[in-house]
């Protein structure tokens, strides 16, 4: 939402550095959100660190039903204290901060196998582009460049900033359909360019899905 691409959900996700202390303070928090661990694997520091999430469901009547998801390890994306170097933090009407991922990091941990994530960093990149395009920085517009998934705003930043589209496509090869303005093109590489990053997250989930069918096993 605070991006400009809002989607309606009942769950927040928490990316946390598993460090001891880090993990006490929030199990007392989960402990006054009364939430339990509803799935394999337990909350244990071991399985954050090989990059599982932990779930749980909240039960105070203040967020009855409410699920929250723990990770410390994202796929595709930076460790936690790059992660912490780039948030993003607010202030809520108390003055508690929250802190969000940045918008590049939050792309890069949507490039899921999940149907739904898709769309979602279409919105995400399209909502930056419109906000920011009138001021925009050299850094914004190259990371417009590598993660625009939209033909007809990919083809318009490549015309306007030709130099570093040229320079971006040895790392992102379809940016030179862009640069022709080929729009079947550009979208037939769009399209293999998210089968690749469903079949690397695939990849990446294998053997953790495997482990946690043997703790399923193990429980029963």
């Amino acid at each position: 939402m605070f991006y400009g691409a809002a989607e309606f959900s009942r769950d927040t996700d928490i990316v946390v550095l598993a460090a001891a202390e880090n993990l006490d303070r929030l199990s007392a928090a989960l402990g006054e959100l009364e939430a339990e661990c509803i799935a394999v694997p337990p909350f244990e520091a071991a399985f954050l660190n090989r990059g599982h999430a932990i779930h749980f469901r909240c039960h105070h009547p203040e967020v009855s039903g409410m699920r929250v998801d723990v990770m410390s390890i994202l796929r595709g994306v930076s460790a936690f204290d790059t992660l912490w170097e780039r948030r993003i933090t607010l202030l809520d009407p108390s003055d508690t901060q929250i802190h969000l991922l940045a918008l590049p990091d939050l792309v890069q941990a949507k490039k899921t196998q999940r149907d739904k994530d898709w769309p979602m960093l279409r919105r995400l990149i399209e909502a930056d582009i419109v906000q920011h395009r009138a001021t925009a920085s050299e850094t914004q517009i190259r990371f417009w460049l590598e993660e625009c998934r939209s033909p007809g705003l990919l083809m318009d930043l490549a015309k306007r900033h030709e130099k570093a589209a040229v320079e971006l496509a040895a790392v992102r090869p379809l940016l030179r359909g862009a640069i022709r303005s080929d729009e079947n093109a550009l979208r037939e590489a769009l399209a293999t360019e998210e089968t690749e990053q469903r079949a690397a997250d695939r990849a990446y989930w294998a053997p953790l899905k495997a482990e946690l069918e043997q703790l399923r096993h193990s429980r029963r």
